[in-house]
């Protein structure tokens, strides 16, 4: 298995974007709350996260298919390339999220971009979030447009875990790492 900072090195090969950092981290933050929650590998789980979306910047319209020659170069396995490429599922690929873990970033994904959003809009930012404003922002089609709730949703339901759950774990995890992610 590689390293955190073999990780880290191959991110920054292929993405220059701090934003697109900062949601590597977030993603990474939560696919670790939840693996501690499960009682899973805390460190792969967030090694997916971080790497999910590698071949984002560079390669916008490959997403999730060149993720794989990528994610060779520092020796994944089959497992964490077919979770990285799942979590574009019905949106770029048609690679399935089939294990708990591939479920659960099929829909965090999304959703730290709705709690990040949401946290940009407080004059306290992530101190004292509650689930109540992310589902109040939720609501409002206009608000972080660019998330897809659909993905939110169905995320949840493949993996079984309420919504409110979700955004609960979500809200913890970044505020753990508020400081190295702008907030």
């Amino acid at each position: 298995m590689f390293t955190r900072e073999q990780a880290e090195a191959l991110f920054r090969k292929y993405n220059k974007s701090e934003s697109l950092y900062h949601h590597a981290l977030c993603v990474e933050a939560v696919m670790r709350a939840f693996a501690r929650e499960l009682g899973e590998d805390e460190d792969y789980w967030g090694l997916v996260g971080f790497l999910h979306d590698i071949d984002w910047e560079m390669f916008p319209e490959e997403h999730c298919r060149k993720a794989p020659q990528l994610l060779n170069e520092i020796g994944a396995d089959d497992d964490f390339i077919h979770a990285v490429c799942s979590h574009g599922w019905g949106l770029v690929t048609d690679v399935e999220p089939q294990k708990e873990m591939e479920k659960i970033l099929y829909a965090v994904d999304e959703l730290t971009g709705l709690v990040y959003a949401t946290a940009l809009m407080r004059p306290e930012k992530m101190n004292g979030m509650s689930v109540k404003s992310v589902k109040k922002k939720w609501s409002s089609k206009s608000f972080a447009a660019g998330v897809n709730r659909d993905v939110i949703e169905k995320g949840s339901e493949l993996a079984g875990i309420p919504r409110e759950h979700l955004i609960e774990v979500t809200i913890q995890a970044l505020s753990d790492i508020a400081p190295s992610i702008g907030l």
